[in-house]
């Protein structure tokens, strides 16, 4: 008879934002790590944690390649080429992405509060609640400050859609999510997918799965 292998529970902030693509990849390459790394008795317990790329971006949002050039100076080429390449990454970790010349990107306050309500309240359906954020944004083009939107995407993760409207139209967790912001601010995160290991390993950027497993395997070694 197979003895079991024990199994090592890491804890993992993932601090990310939800129309950031490198996230989605990020993402993509942690749970493919952590499913290779199944076998060895290494396993995580997930929280997502809150991070606003561009917090002051008005409600009705703005124009990827004019925003991707006004923020970062890139060209409308350059915009393309560097879309066309998170896309192919992207589709590695098994994600459609469909961002075009003319999608949008958007305040994404509200969706983080509806994430920060999921893990208060039902916290294994904060990931599936993550991955309908990213697929209403990337896949689907969806205004990200729109209720019905976020409300579409709370149901398809199993949560309640009447409570979730409450919670947007209520401004409930407002002041949570702004003291989670600070916080990951106030410990060094200043650009995302940041994930915390432990709440003192970091691994940055949207790195893929074999990064990540040889970082966990290691993290597990020594905690």
């Amino acid at each position: 008879m197979t003895q079991a292998v024990p199994t090592k529970t890491l804890k993992i902030d993932f601090v990310s934002d939800v129309v950031c693509p490198w996230c989605v990849v990020g993402l993509g390459g942690l749970e493919t790590a952590l499913d290779a790394l199944k076998s060895e008795g290494i396993a995580a317990d997930i929280a997502f944690q809150p991070f606003e790329l561009n917090p002051q971006i008005a409600p009705e949002g703005e124009n990827i390649v004019e925003h991707i050039g006004r923020k970062y100076g890139a060209s409308p080429e350059q915009s393309a080429a560097n879309r066309a390449m998170i896309r192919e990454r992207a589709a590695e970790a098994g994600f459609d992405m469909r961002m075009t010349d003319d999608s949008r990107i958007w305040n994404t306050f509200d969706a983080h509060r509806l994430l920060h309500w999921a893990h208060e309240t039902a916290p294994d359906k904060q990931k599936a609640l993550k991955q309908a954020l990213f697929t209403a944004h990337f896949t689907e083009n969806r205004n990200l400050t729109d209720a019905g939107v976020l409300t579409t995407a709370a149901e398809a993760a199993g949560l309640d859609r009447a409570e979730a409207g409450e919670v947007l139209a209520s401004g409930r967790y407002a002041q949570a999510v702004r003291a989670s912001e600070e916080l990951w601010r106030s410990r060094g995160i200043t650009s995302v997918p940041a994930v915390v290991v432990e709440g003192k390993y970091l691994i940055s950027g949207g790195q893929p799965a074999s990064v990540f497993e040889e970082a966990l395997r290691k993290m597990a070694s020594e905690v």
